[in-house]
């Protein structure tokens, strides 16, 4: 294998600019122009040839090897949040009101780099590496739009690889998990239709509020009392609307809330969880309701065979005492639909540090030291997956 460390380093401060150059540019889903355009511009300075308008913003950039074999694919998201930056950096955000606070500028500054790198040695590379940029990962997504556009063909993707910088590990640690890491999400918003009227008779009126109270507590019940404990699952509400006066009682009121699971049957059983729940409480209520259900990510599952690639060539990067295996989140992530089509690993880089919020924080930051890390894990699962 070539002397990866030492290239590395070489492309070490090139991928800190690209980081902060991406980083005061910072773009909302599928709107992702100037970053997409810095990304075609570097790939271009590389000679590496760019297809663009994947998906509305996306791109790929693909590196033929001087041999034949399989392809490899590095994945960057490229989406920021709607989070009005608070950090005092020197390089933050020049757009109001949007910011890079999930790292997704560091996955990407990694992934040039790893062009950068690799394209040095093209000529010993058995097979080919294709650079995914996506967008959207935020929501509502643009893995599968970019798989229908074609990225996982000509030519076909054996192995998928990615990483996210994840504050729940040490800086200078990189947490490797084979099989479920992420969860599977889903989004519903409910309407309850009751009969609203005079606060000083009830008896008169189907009371919607109450209604969605009722509602809230059966459906926590789903998961403490219908479910295995041992098969980990959140339904959640984050939103409750409901009236507008002390004295009126009213007619409607609106819930948001999501889903998450690890497990693939459970994930498929939601919606009807749901609504078994809904017609059950407002029949008895003499209420009405409507579910709108949104189906998210599916789990994000690593390949046993990929991860243990990924955790031996860690260890090459940061030593084995610095590789660990990172807890399951219930977070979700497109990523996994690459996983669909592909064996991969989305692994995670250590960046937690005292003082340094977690993200989609508006102050979050990290200490760029650890691009390199990620940089130099992507080169070296991907040479060794190519054989």
């Amino acid at each position: 294998m070539p002397d990866i460390g030492r290239l590395v380093g070489e492309y070490a401060q090139m991928v800190v600019d690209a980081r902060r150059a991406l980083h005061r540019i910072p773009e909302m889903a599928f709107a992702e122009k100037k970053t997409s355009a810095f990304v075609e511009a570097y790939l271009e300075r590389e000679g590496i040839p760019v297809r663009t308008g994947i998906a509305g913003t996306g791109l790929v950039g693909l590196l033929e090897g001087g041999k034949s074999g399989p392809t490899v694919m590095i994945r960057a998201d490229m989406d920021a949040l709607p989070i009005a930056e608070e950090t005092g950096l020197a390089f933050a955000s020049v757009h109001e009101g949007m910011m890079h606070a999930c790292g997704h500028d560091a996955h990407m500054a990694m992934a040039l780099g790893a062009a950068s790198v690799l394209n040095r040695v093209r000529g010993d590379i058995r097979g080919n590496v294709k650079f995914v940029f996506q967008p959207a990962e935020e929501g509502p997504g643009g893995a599968r739009p970019m798989i229908e556009a074609g990225v996982m063909e000509n030519p076909t993707v054996d192995y998928a690889i990615g990483c996210h910088v994840w504050p729940d590990v040490p800086e200078g640690t990189i947490g490797v998990r084979a099989g479920p890491f992420m969860a599977a999400m889903d989004r519903f918003d409910i309407r309850i239709i009751g009969k609203g009227g005079h606060g000083a008779m009830p008896h008169a009126c189907v009371d919607a509020l109450e209604v969605g109270t009722q509602v809230v507590s059966a459906l926590q019940r789903i998961v403490s009392r219908h479910m295995n404990p041992l098969e980990p699952a959140v339904v959640s509400i984050g939103s409750f609307h409901a009236g507008a006066a002390f004295n009126i009682i009213p007619q409607e009121a609106t819930l948001s809330g999501t889903t998450r699971t690890f497990n693939e049957a459970i994930w498929a059983s939601w919606e009807q969880r749901l609504h078994t729940v809904l017609r059950g409480v407002c029949a008895a209520m003499g209420a009405d309701y409507e579910l709108t259900f949104v189906k998210g990510f599916p789990p994000t599952v690593n390949d046993d065979t990929v991860s243990e690639v990924v955790r031996r060539c860690a260890e090459q990067v940061v030593g084995p005492e610095h590789v660990v295996e990172p807890a399951r989140t219930m977070g979700g992530e497109d990523m996994a639909y690459y996983f669909q089509r592909a064996k991969g690993c989305y692994y995670a880089l250590g960046v937690k540090r005292e003082g340094f919020p977690a993200v989609h924080n508006p102050k979050f930051n990290f200490n760029e030291g650890v691009l390199r890390l990620g940089v130099e894990t992507h080169c070296r699962v991907a040479l060794e997956l190519l054989g």
